[in-house]
């Protein structure tokens, strides 16, 4: 008989060993970046007021995200596809199922990055309104942005807007073994984005989001918060009429709209249930 717990201590223990390096890695770039590129001027980002917040968010997101991940797709298998043991559970995503797993490596990830930037746009948009918000406020209650600010995402916004969108696509047959490619890129490209850095990277804003061109969508809400909702490819804000990018000018306040978000990540996580 497996010992269950063990092996989710293991994996998440795993999963940590694999995000502290990473880690590391990400604020040595952009820590040399921002200080010759900074979109703003100010305290660096370790010396942010609510870093503490951004590192609790930083570490616990991988972990939240795996193990829902991972029940969501043992639930999936087993009401759609009526399998239930833990060895062909194994065998059915290991490298992926039907017509979409017949296409090569690099074509799944590619239509894993379009088809999940497409759903998450929308559904970014979605959080951006009716009751929705409340949950979506705070990721932007970070009033100085920088790469650590990425991961600061309340888990029902991470589920709805990140993890649904993931299991969807694996449990439609595209392989796992693309997460190899496509998890250190949107790990990186998230963390850019966010970083304090003046990159609009000329034309080529038109075809992978910028640091500049997401600060905009973290500027208060009556200045650009309510455009570029795309994670990844700026094409659907373009195609739906929500792309913003002022010539000759840099968005410089954020996290303007919600004042009374308190500061630390368990006040953060109650503020929803408080409203």
């Amino acid at each position: 008989m497996s010992n269950l717990p063990l092996e989710i201590i293991e994996m998440l223990g795993g999963t940590i060993a694999k995000v502290v390096p990473v880690t590391i890695a990400l604020a040595l770039v952009f820590s040399v970046l921002s200080y010759f590129w900074a979109c703003n001027p100010g305290a660096p980002w370790w010396r942010k007021r609510e870093l503490v917040t951004d590192l609790c968010y930083w570490f616990f997101v991988p972990l939240f995200a795996r193990v829902l991940r991972i029940g969501l797709l043992v639930l999936g298998a087993g009401v759609l596809f009526n399998i239930h043991d833990a060895d062909e559970l194994i065998a059915f995503y290991d490298n992926g199922h039907g017509p979409l797993a017949e296409l090569p490596l690099w074509l799944q990830a590619v239509l894993f990055l379009v088809l999940s930037d497409f759903m998450l746009y929308w559904l970014h948009r979605m959080f951006h309104g009716g009751g929705f918000w409340k949950y979506h406020a705070i990721h932007h209650s970070s009033e100085q942005l920088e790469w650590i600010s990425a991961a600061r995402f309340h888990p029902v916004n991470l589920f709805l807007g990140t993890i649904l969108v993931d299991v969807i696509l694996l449990v439609a047959g595209i392989s796992p073994n693309i997460m190899l490619w496509v998890g250190p890129f949107t790990t990186f490209h998230s963390a850019f984005v966010h970083a304090n850095l003046n990159w609009a990277l000329g034309p080529f804003r038109y075809v992978l989001a910028t640091p500049v061109f997401h600060r905009w969508h973290h500027s208060p809400l009556d200045d650009g918060g309510n455009s570029n909702f795309a994670g990844t490819f700026p094409v659907w804000d373009i195609l739906f009429g929500t792309f913003r990018m002022p010539e000759n000018r840099l968005p410089e306040n954020y996290g303007k709209d919600e004042q009374a978000i308190p500061s630390e990540i368990v006040g953060q996580l109650a503020y929803p249930f408080r409203r």
